[in-house]
């Protein structure tokens, strides 16, 4: 157990950066990119110590690191906890932000006014989901992230934005009145909200008390389950994230992992194996809210004819497949299962970003793709690029070779197809699934032969747009800038990595799932945090 400013800082830092950006004007926008790449790397170095930390000889090899702000004792006051699983969505987080703001450098923030200083919240709202020890600021964290959100979501506006963000922005409005309806009927029956305080008191809930618990429960899970986009909540998600710019898209694809990330994380806190009578609460709808999502994601993918509303449904997929691995999980179904959905988590969040930002290059030029994808001006507003701006960087030569690849390997991984990560991924999570001995056949066959369609779907989807994009071109070759392939080609990169250090990885993975599967290490660590001073009374 460690303690230290450090926790802190992948909150801090977007925020000073976010703020500084306000008081610039909106035309020096090479201050403001270099002041955002700088604080997006700075998240990243600093997210990989806490990672280095999380993997240090704290008990279950899980080592907690923690922030008491104000120096009040648990449960009393505000914690922020890291452990490996909220370092681990820390990195993924700082690896997506780095290409997307590289590649909003080449245009998209001119779309809009204070693109920069938006982006920054919303890292912070993101990390701060991810290290919050208490519900009460997981609301607060998430009303900042999606604020930001609402504004990124509307950059450049245009019609079709603009009827996209309007619902977005009711749906989820909704949803956070769930979160507080929720978050208030578990602190009425346990007189906490802190996660840790709650893991302790949940097993000694009374049988009085206990349907009130799981109430609040449900209205909580529910609210996630609109952020995760999971069926029959998700039909905003699609157009949303079509309609949304490139780097905005890109960037989205983590937000559903907000939502899958506290489900996962409440779940075997609270309802996990030492629950005692709420043991595996909620895990049959958490089966087959992921199955029927990961099905609606199938099924979108083969009557999409954009490649933007076809990577939203891909976004689906892989929520749903995290999410029923997650319920799995909570009936028994053991670690493994879950240390290989993370893996997954990790990959397919990775290609899906790199898919959203080579939608654009992909449909430049007339002919091709551009009917099939009808990706109209007005949705990508580029039509209001500033013409006495030019675009950054140069263009890059030999394009449709280096476009080829990369949308090959983004297809490769989201099919689930070897050698590349998605196919380790599935691997991972179902082998396991179907040696569980407390897993029902049927249900773990299922599963399995959902996510094989769901595999053929994406393939089938993928090589159609493919097809249409390399073979049946007029011959004309889009101008492509360099600072817009360059963070596809980093995330491509990224998968490659996550490939060949696979064996590695997936320890890591497991490692995390073992200690998410023992909630008295999260608990006890960050009750045994020691204040500041020492020897005073707790206030």
């Amino acid at each position: 157990m460690t303690a230290g400013h450090l926790v802190i800082a992948p909150v801090l830092i977007p925020f000073v950066a976010g703020a500084l950006m306000l008081l610039y004007d909106d035309r020096q926008r090479r201050a403001k990119f270099a002041l955002s790449i700088g604080s997006a790397l700075a998240l990243l170095l600093v997210s990989v110590e806490l990672l280095n930390r999380s993997k240090g000889g704290g008990a279950g090899g899980n080592e907690i690191s923690f922030y008491l702000l104000g120096d009040w004792a648990v449960p009393f006051g505000i914690v922020l906890v890291s452990d490996r699983l909220s370092a681990m969505m820390l990195c993924l987080t700082a690896l997506l932000a780095i290409p997307t703001l590289l590649y909003a450098g080449a245009g998209w923030q001119r779309q809009g006014q204070h693109f920069h200083s938006l982006f920054q919240f919303l890292l912070m709202g993101l990390n701060g989901a991810f290290l919050t020890g208490d519900l009460f600021n997981l609301f607060v964290f998430f009303e900042v992230l999606l604020a930001a959100s609402y504004g990124l979501l509307l950059h450049g506006s245009g019609q079709l934005r603009i009827r996209a963000g309007l619902h977005y922005i009711a749906i989820n409005l909704a949803a956070s009145l769930l979160f507080l309806i929720g978050v208030s009927l578990i602190y009425g029956v346990t007189g906490t909200l802190n996660m840790a305080h709650l893991a302790r008191i949940v097993p000694t809930v009374t049988d009085a008390d206990l349907p009130l618990l799981k109430a609040g429960a449900a209205l909580l899970g529910l609210a996630f389950f609109v952020k995760a986009g999971i069926w029959p909540l998700s039909f905003w998600l699609p157009t949303a994230y079509m309609a949304g710019a490139a780097p905005v898209a890109a960037m989205f694809t983590i937000m559903t992992k907000v939502g899958i990330y506290i489900i996962l994380r409440l779940s075997m806190l609270l309802f996990g194996p030492a629950a005692a009578a709420s043991a595996g609460f909620g895990s049959g709808l958490l089966i087959a809210g992921g199955m029927a999502t990961v099905g609606f994601g199938l099924l979108g993918v083969l009557a999409s004819q954009g490649l933007g509303r076809m990577a939203a449904h891909m976004v689906l997929i892989s929520s749903g497949t995290v999410l029923g691995t997650v319920g799995f999980t909570l009936a028994g179904g053991g670690p493994d299962m879950l240390g290989g959905a993370l893996y997954y988590l990790v990959s397919s969040t990775l290609a899906t970003g790199a898919l959203f930002l080579l939608i654009e290059p992909m449909s430049r030029e007339e002919g091709g793709i551009a009917g099939m994808l009808a990706l109209t001006a007005d949705a990508y507003g580029l039509d209001e690029l500033e013409e006495e701006d030019p675009e950054v960087g140069l263009a890059i030569p030999g394009t449709l070779t280096v476009l080829g690849l990369s949308f090959g390997a983004c297809l490769l991984v989201l099919a689930g197809l070897p050698p590349l990560s998605g196919f380790i991924g599935k691997v991972a999570m179902l082998a396991p699934l179907l040696a569980a001995p407390t897993v029902d056949p049927v249900l773990g066959w299922s599963f399995l032969s959902l996510l094989l369609l769901a595999g053929l779907a994406t393939l089938i989807g993928l090589v159609r747009i493919g097809i249409q994009t390399f073979w049946a071109t007029d011959g004309s070759v889009p101008k492509v800038l360099a600072l817009e392939i360059a963070p596809v080609l980093g995330l491509i990169a990224l998968l490659l990595t996550l490939t060949i250090r696979a064996e590695d990885t997936l320890r890591y993975m497991q490692a995390t799932a073992r200690a998410l599967h023992e909630p008295t290490i999260y608990a006890d660590g960050v009750f045994a945090a020691p204040r500041v001073t020492e020897g005073t009374a707790a206030p």
